[in-house]
């Protein structure tokens, strides 16, 4: 799987946020009626996408964007639709227009302090679907 393939040689990683994101594809991966999608563009993103199945308001309800402008520091930008998540510690971004054409919510991760949060909101955007 191509997916596999990625994170099997994704080799450079000094921030650490492979682990993150090897922790939020294994949540998606337990989370009921969740698909993985994954798109590659090698030198921009690997973006892995949570799809909730049971749904039909959005074509997705996370987007766990791998950023691989410099593949020897990659990081994990993490984004929902507004409405679906809060933001209790306000360490998000509001970005109009910014996820698929829709106003999202989008959170960088450059180390894996922002593992738990990151979990929690996706937990909070699958419920909320």
């Amino acid at each position: 799987m191509e997916l596999d393939k990625f994170i099997a040689e994704w080799d450079q990683d000094p921030a650490g946020v492979k682990e993150t994101f090897i922790t939020l594809k294994t949540l998606l991966e337990s989370l009921d009626a969740t698909d993985l999608v994954f798109k590659t563009r090698p030198g921009v993103t690997y973006s892995l996408r949570g799809v909730k199945n049971t749904q039909s308001k959005w074509p997705l309800y996370v987007m766990v964007d791998v950023i691989d402008d410099d593949p020897s520091d990659r990081w994990l930008s993490v984004c929902f639709f507004g409405d679906t998540i809060t933001d209790p510690d306000e360490l998000g971004d509001l970005v109009p227009g910014g996820l698929l054409g829709e106003d999202g919510h989008c959170f960088d991760a450059d180390s894996p302090a922002m593992k738990d949060y990151l979990v929690a909101r996706i937990t909070e955007a699958h419920s909320n679907q």
